[in-house]
């Protein structure tokens, strides 16, 4: 507990003992009337002060709330300055019929705006926003209804007697309206707010029960101010301050989301009922011979005026909820749209598995005669055998290896299984690549030069998959070339902006029926090449075929690198480390 709410708590509880004893020792006098009105301002005013820190530390609708509060106690400190003011400075009763009356019965309307907040629930935007619209339909009508039940028989036609009578019925209706309001609040929440709402209702229902027993007092002329007839008010105000010294932050609870379905009808309902009432009391005001004409005329205008405001309201809110609607609309055609597209993707999903089991099954079985070909072919190659058959040995090696590579890549473009990605040295790949072929190049008489750019930025990826496709394009670039008498293969790294480029030329003449791979007419048309794209896709790069007019072809692998500071900070190319020497 803060020291200063205890000291704060301590003072109002004194001047309740203090005004109790004022009125049991001191006659009705000045002295006693000024102590009594000073002592409720003080109070009033603490009342305020008590809610303003609430709102200042929250956000957003709590901050609101605790405004809404606080005004509501402003009000209330208003209409007894109001009252001070001609008790004490000007030593004259209040007039009466008194027009000020209306802070009086205005200060319940921030409070009744604060409870249709809901601040215990949690709640969207569009929620809060018709609420409040709602609300300001009921605080119109509460204000119509003051003005067309009490106003009259103060400013129109002055009667004493109807003016107290119609106030007294009026005040008593919001009170009870608040009071009901108050109690559903506290049953519909929980924990701290439950404990929030049970105090303000019993402070309220203190308030409301020494309004009451004052008025019966007045009624028999035995009420003064200052008189025992006051403790149960100021009782009321003190238990207010102890409301706004002794609540913490408290916040909605997610839990309760299920309670506020009922309470979303009843306003909308309530604001509905409200307007629907505005013809009903036309026509009373209209059929009431009783009271005199002016005051008739009076009341179908003002009926006439609030009808035209609330009719804006109306609209208003009408218009914010076709707003809703159609956006709510919206998203269930784009949710719908992306269901469809979701069920497509997950049938062709579904598709892929099957085409990846059925390919693994059957890659998994050509497995083990390639393995026994392989066998014989190297067998066939280490026999004694004339050139010429020593020459085609060698070639239905290449060959078989070829297709146990085309499997391989098969049976990892049937896995389709995700990897973790780390930084990956290009430069590292593609000597390895080149290393592993020589078994490969050393036989055809094909020479490998390598050019690679020294520095090269590091890219994410996962280096078995980014060799394989390296080992890939390599191969399939032998393979051209073998078709031929000889060649040289050109196997290049260099970095563009923000891509690192791994790129494979061939300086080689070979016919157009030859080419095996042509990205730029179909992106893959052979399934390793397709594994290949597959690989490079996923890593967020992609696979470029270019052929010159020499029929010269350059496959080029393009992937994104990592941004480093000190390339970003660099603006001159990085040079080339050639390694002119042949692989092969």
């Amino acid at each position: 507990m803060l020291t200063h709410s205890k000291l704060w708590t301590a003072a109002a509880i004194a001047c309740l003992a203090a005004l109790a004893g004022a009125a049991l020792l001191l006659p009705q006098t000045f002295l006693l009337t000024a102590f009594s009105d000073l002592i409720q301002c003080v109070l009033l005013i603490s009342c305020t002060i008590a809610f303003l820190p609430h709102a200042l530390k929250s956000q957003g609708r709590m901050r609101l709330f605790w405004a809404l509060i606080a005004s509501g106690m402003a009000f209330w400190l208003s209409y007894q300055l109001l009252w001070t003011y001609f008790e004490v400075w000007l030593h004259q009763d209040v007039p009466d019929p008194f027009g000020g009356d209306i802070v009086l019965f205005l200060h319940f309307v921030p409070l009744m705006a604060a409870l249709a907040l809901r601040p215990h629930l949690p709640q969207d935007e569009y929620a809060t926003r018709l609420g409040r619209l709602d609300f300001a339909l009921l605080t119109v009508w509460w204000i119509y209804l003051y003005v067309l039940i009490v106003i009259p028989w103060c400013y129109v036609i002055t009667n004493e007697l109807a003016y107290s009578r119609n106030l007294n019925a009026v005040y008593l209706l919001e009170k009870v309206a608040f009071l009901g309001a108050l109690a559903a609040a506290c049953l519909r929440s929980k924990g701290r707010w439950r404990t929030f709402y049970g105090h303000l209702f019993g402070a309220s229902l203190t308030y409301a029960a020494s309004s009451y027993v004052a008025n019966w007092a007045i009624s028999r002329n035995v009420y003064y101010s200052g008189s025992l007839y006051d403790i149960p008010l100021v009782a009321s105000m003190i238990w207010i301050v102890l409301i706004g010294l002794w609540t913490r932050d408290i916040e909605p609870d997610a839990k309760s989301k299920k309670t506020s379905t009922a309470y979303g009808v009843w306003v909308p309902r309530l604001a509905m009922i409200a307007v629907f009432s505005l013809p009903l009391f036309a026509a009373w005001a209209l059929s009431d011979i009783a009271v005199p004409a002016r005051i008739r005329s009076f009341r179908v205008v003002l009926t006439l005026a609030a009808a035209f405001a609330m009719g804006i309201m109306v609209f208003l809110r009408q218009h914010f909820l076709d707003r809703e609607l159609i956006r709510l609309l919206n998203h269930s055609r784009d949710s719908v749209e992306n269901l469809k597209h979701l069920q497509a993707q997950i049938v062709e999903s579904e598709k892929l598995a099957s085409i990846g089991q059925l390919v693994g099954g059957a890659a998994h079985e050509l497995n083990n005669p390639i393995t026994a070909m392989l066998g014989y072919s190297d067998l066939l190659t280490s026999a004694s055998l004339s050139s010429a058959q020593h020459a085609l040995a060698v070639r239905i090696g290449q060959h078989v290896r070829r297709t146990k590579s085309l499997v391989g890549s098969l049976l990892s473009l049937a896995k389709q299984t995700p990897t973790a990605k780390t930084p990956v040295n290009l430069n590292t790949l593609v000597r390895t690549a080149i290393k592993l072929s020589e078994p490969q190049s050393q036989p055809l008489g094909i020479e490998i030069r390598a050019e690679l750019e020294a520095g090269l930025p590091a890219v994410m990826g996962d280096s078995n998959q980014l060799l394989q496709v390296c080992l890939q394009i390599v191969g399939d670039a032998l393979h051209r070339i073998s078709e031929l008498s000889g060649g040289t293969l050109i196997v290049t790294t260099r970095c563009e902006g923000d891509t690192v480029i791994f790129q494979v030329s061939e300086n080689a003449h070979y016919s157009q029926e030859d080419r095996t791979f042509n990205s730029a007419a179909e992106p893959s048309t052979a399934p390793a090449l397709s594994a290949c794209h597959g690989i490079v896709q996923e890593h967020h790069g992609r696979i470029v075929w270019e052929s010159s007019k020499e029929r010269q072809t350059t496959v080029r692998m393009e992937l994104p690198c990592i941004p480093t500071p000190s390339r970003s900070a660099s603006a001159s190319p990085s040079p080339l480390l050639v390694e002119s020497q042949p692989f092969a």
